[in-house]
C-alpha cells in the first residue's frame, strides 16, 4: 500500500476507535432505548469507502 498520508491516516484511527462498542453504561442510562453500535462494522462483510 506504500505510505499513509496524513488524511487517510486520520481517517483510518476514527473508523478504528468507532469500531467498539457501546458502553454498557451508557446502555443503563438510557434504559435500553441504545443496545448497539450502529457504526460497528466486520473487516470481512464492510468495507471502507476512504479515498484520501
Amino acid at each position: 500500500m506504500g505510505k499513509k498520508s496524513q488524511l487517510k491516516k486520520s481517517m483510518l484511527g476514527k473508523k478504528l476507535k468507532e469500531n467498539g462498542r457501546i458502553p454498557v453504561l451508557a446502555i443503563l442510562k438510557t434504559h435500553r432505548r441504545i443496545q448497539y453500535n450502529k457504526n460497528q462494522r466486520d473487516w470481512r462483510r464492510r468495507k471502507l469507502r476512504i479515498k484520501a
